[in-house]
């Protein structure tokens, strides 16, 4: 089972020609209302890659919850870990630009107040992998991580937004995922090397885990222990790179759950975020089990 203790936001997503700069007030072509928030995108994308998935975090009690929370429902995700709260439902202004790429602000909302303790320890056994990321309080990510690593659980962090991660965290992390800006962020917060391979194997040299790292058009490596995996990505029409790391994250981590090797699921992740930059929006571009595995055979 895939368990995601994360973020609920509803997107507001401005298609543009380009990103606006300091002070510029620009006309957008299209605008829309869409589910999404790191947690719950990867929760959709694990879902929908073939895992049993449940979901933990919070949404206000306003319309927008009804929206942050549909993908999730239709995708089979369990809810019942979600709780409602006083604030605002978290939100995040999406600017995407006409060659996909994106600028973001997102505004926490009810987000922080997600609890590490909603997470039942019958949720947390060895045959869960536990998924967090840094868009909730870091003090309840790391108390459920500890609570994760003690009852046996796997703990993949992907370490999103760019963030500081605590020595005290990250050695509870049998897994990170970060892209390149990420991986120079935190190696430099740590004193390890910022390119992403070097980073890769001294991070999981100094800490026990894997690391992964994305490398957008040029697909993910990883390093574990002496073994280093790279995946090159297929060639992709860009229309919209919004989620398609979250697409990595959940489509892989379904792939662990089934007890797939490291190479395996590493390459479902990466079909998985190429085929998501192929659709506009997060949640609506996520692909299903059989697209993943037909493009992760070629790869």
């Amino acid at each position: 089972m895939v368990v995601v203790f994360g973020s609920i936001n509803v997107d507001l997503v401005a298609q543009v020609s380009r990103i606006p700069v300091l002070g510029e007030t620009l006309a957008g072509h299209a605008f829309a209302m869409v589910p999404g928030g790191k947690g719950a995108n990867q929760a959709v994308a694990a879902a929908r890659a073939g895992a049993k998935v449940a979901m933990f975090g919070a949404v206000g009690r306003d319309a927008f919850a009804v929206t942050a929370l549909a993908n999730l429902e239709t995708s089979g995700v369990d809810l019942s870990g979600v709780v409602a709260v006083d604030t605002l439902t978290g939100v995040a202004m999406i600017h995407v630009d006409a060659q996909g790429e994106n600028a973001i602000t997102v505004i926490a909302g009810a987000n922080g107040d997600a609890l590490a303790a909603q997470v039942p320890d019958g949720a947390l056994g060895p045959g869960t992998t536990l998924v967090l990321q840094l868009e909730v309080p870091a003090a309840e990510v790391l108390l459920l991580a500890r609570r994760a690593r003690d009852l046996g659980a796997r703990v993949l962090l992907n370490a999103a937004p760019a963030a500081a991660v605590s020595d005290d965290l990250w050695h509870l992390v049998d897994i990170l995922i970060v892209n390149e800006t990420e991986a120079a962020s935190i190696g430099a917060a740590h004193r390890l090397p910022t390119s992403p391979e070097q980073f890769a194997k001294a991070a999981s040299l100094r800490y026990q885990c894997a690391v992964i790292v994305s490398l957008g058009p040029l697909g993910a490596l990883a390093v574990q222990d002496d073994v280093r995996i790279m995946i090159a990505a297929p060639s992709t029409t860009v229309v919209d790179t919004t989620g398609a790391g979250d697409a990595l994250v959940g489509a892989f981590a379904a792939a662990l759950d089934r007890r797939a090797p490291l190479r395996q699921a590493l390459a479902d992740g990466v079909a998985a975020g190429s085929l998501a930059c192929a659709g506009r929006g997060a949640q609506s571009a996520l692909p299903a089990r059989s697209a993943i595995a037909n493009l992760a055979a070629t790869l």
